[in-house]
């Protein structure tokens, strides 16, 4: 399994040098205003979040991290509390702090890259946490002495603690390395109990994928990415734009649509601000009901069967 390379279920698009040297000189003239950040909630739940033992609630920290409390199990999704990602430093504070969390059961891991995977942060969980990774992940995290560690193919699902979780395709690659381009997976997370279905699409391009996952299973939550899109000939084989975004949440047939994916690092030339505004403005065009979509601030608590039937109108910025 070591030199196995792992692929999508959509054909892939392998960028080519002169692709690279495109993007480069475009980025270069691109000059786009980053100052405009996520706002951090006004009254976070932090007491409320270590004493919950029933209620589902989703929180954003930032990016792709998310805690996620179900039946009584504390989730985070791609923990990255890192100030600064390559060169680019955090562009807004993450939403809880580390110290603010309540104690984790579970991490689940999308994929290797380091917006994803940052393993500075995961040094502030005990080691005997049990982790959740796509497969070919497992011998980085066994090297650093984690030993609780499961390793999941495409469509699989297990019982955790009392919730099904499913690992499922998304459209993307891998690498940390020089050497270990696409030598582990990438993919999203379904976590499943008799009352609540909730996906967190990791990181993704739009694909044939979500309309199988849709047919799959019954989604009342789906996390969805809408960052990173820009300049979207180069971005699109990787990452999905707003509009993108848009159609996947209808492919999944999924009842609330929760924003990701944006706002705290610079990865492209969009800007947290524009990716927003279109996806809002597609949400109007294509007529689909505001209370449909949670625009979450940074450290908000979100009970997804409360926000997914009240009659409000989305957050517009």
């Amino acid at each position: 399994m070591a030199n196995k390379k792992y692929e999508n279920l959509d054909t892939s698009y392998r960028k080519t040098f002169k692709d690279f040297i495109k993007c480069g000189i475009e980025r270069s003239k691109t000059k786009k205003d980053y100052s405009s950040v996520i706002q951090q909630c006004s009254h976070k739940k932090i007491s409320f979040l270590k004493e919950n033992r029933d209620k589902t609630t989703i929180t954003w920290i930032g990016h792709s991290t998310f805690l996620i409390q179900i039946k009584g199990v504390n989730i985070l999704t791609d923990p990255v509390y890192a100030n600064q990602m390559a060169l680019k430093k955090r562009l807004s504070e993450p939403g809880i702090l580390i110290s603010e969390l309540p104690p984790i059961d579970i991490i689940c891991i999308s994929h290797g890259h380091y917006d994803h995977l940052d393993f500075n942060t995961l040094r502030h969980f005990p080691k005997k946490t049990r982790f959740i990774l796509p497969i070919g992940l497992k011998q980085k995290f066994v090297s650093k002495g984690y030993k609780n560690v499961h390793e999941m193919k495409w469509w699989e699902s297990k019982d955790f603690l009392g919730i099904n979780i499913a690992f499922v395709p998304s459209q993307h690659w891998t690498k940390r390395t020089l050497f270990d381009r696409n030598k582990s997976h990438w993919g999203g997370f379904v976590f499943k109990t008799s009352n609540d279905c909730i996906y967190h699409v990791g990181d993704s391009a739009y694909f044939s994928g979500f309309k199988e996952i849709g047919k799959r299973f019954k989604i009342d939550t789906a996390i969805i990415p809408i960052g990173a899109y820009e300049p979207e000939w180069f971005m699109k084989h990787n990452h999905m734009s707003p509009e993108e975004a848009v159609q996947a949440f209808l492919d999944l047939n999924a009842k609330l649509f929760i924003p990701m994916h944006y706002g705290t690092f610079k990865l492209a030339d969009d800007t947290p601000l524009e990716a927003l505004e279109r996806l809002c403005s597609e949400w109007k065009r294509k007529k689909i009901k505001p209370e449909k979509l949670k625009i979450s601030l940074l450290g908000e608590t979100i009970h997804p069967s409360i926000v997914g039937n009240k009659k409000e109108e989305a957050i517009t910025y």
